[in-house]
Parts: C-alpha cells; structure tokens; sequence
C-alpha cells in the first residue's frame, strides 16, 4: 500500500484540473456557453451523428444534450439533417460557421495555455501532453 499516498494525490490533482478548464472557459465568445463548445468539438471529432450519440459521447442526459445542441443550431454552428436511415431522427452536422468558430476556440485555448504556461519548457509542455494523453488512454 505504499503507493496509496501517491494515487491520493493525483485525485487531488484531477480533481483541481476543474479550474483550468474554468479558465479555459472564460475565453470562449459569450454567445458559445461551454456545453456549445463541447458539442461542436465532439462533433469535429467524431462526425455526423444522432442526439442519442452526442449524448453519449458528452456523457449528459439527453435533455442536456438536446438544450446544448439547440443553442449550438440557433446559432447556426450546426444543422439538424433528417436521417435517411429513419425519418423521425435527425444527423448533427457541423455548418462551416461551426467550423470557423471552432477555429477561434483553438486559437482562444491555445492563447490560454501559452500565456499561463509562459515560464513552462517546450519539454515540460511536451511531457505534459504525452503523459496526459496516456492517462486518457487508460481509461
């Protein structure tokens, strides 16, 4: 059990990655609230989808997913396509506006994290995003 202390720490850690993504938050257009941005990155990521796969993929109830998913097309970032596969569904898809302001978000976040990790290393950015992406992997 030596090691508990150890994994008790990185729960802490995690836990504290909530500001940086509050942060992160606070760069965002005041017209793309973070559930909009969370849409339209999962849908960049992922492709064309239904609601129900949004939802799953956000890991929200699908009357979360149905509010973000409204705002994000009331702004035009996204388009509710009837599905070919069965009428009553619709297919998500991101409209080039989404995509221009996905661009913004990227540029915005990237901005972010340059400025707060301006006394950082290339090798210690390097070594951050290497070990996190292996984190996410192992889950």
């Amino acid at each position: 059990m030596a090691t508990r202390p150890r994994y008790e720490e990185l729960a802490r850690q995690l836990s504290a990655i909530g500001a940086v993504k509050r942060g992160l938050a606070r760069t965002l257009p005041f017209d793309c609230p973070p559930g909009s941005a969370a849409v339209l990155t999962v849908l960049d990521r992922h492709g064309d989808m239904r609601l129900s796969r949004m939802s799953e993929l956000l890991g929200v109830d699908m009357s979360v997913t149905s509010r973000h998913v409204a705002h994000t097309a009331e702004h035009g970032w996204l388009d509710r396509l009837a599905d070919p596969a069965d009428g009553r569904c619709r297919i998500l898809r991101l409209t080039p506006a989404g995509r221009e302001l996905l661009g913004l978000l990227s540029a915005r976040a990237s901005a972010a994290l340059e400025t707060a990790l301006a006394d950082w290393s290339d090798d210690e950015v390097d070594v951050l995003n290497t070990l996190l992406a292996r984190l996410r992997s192992s889950f």
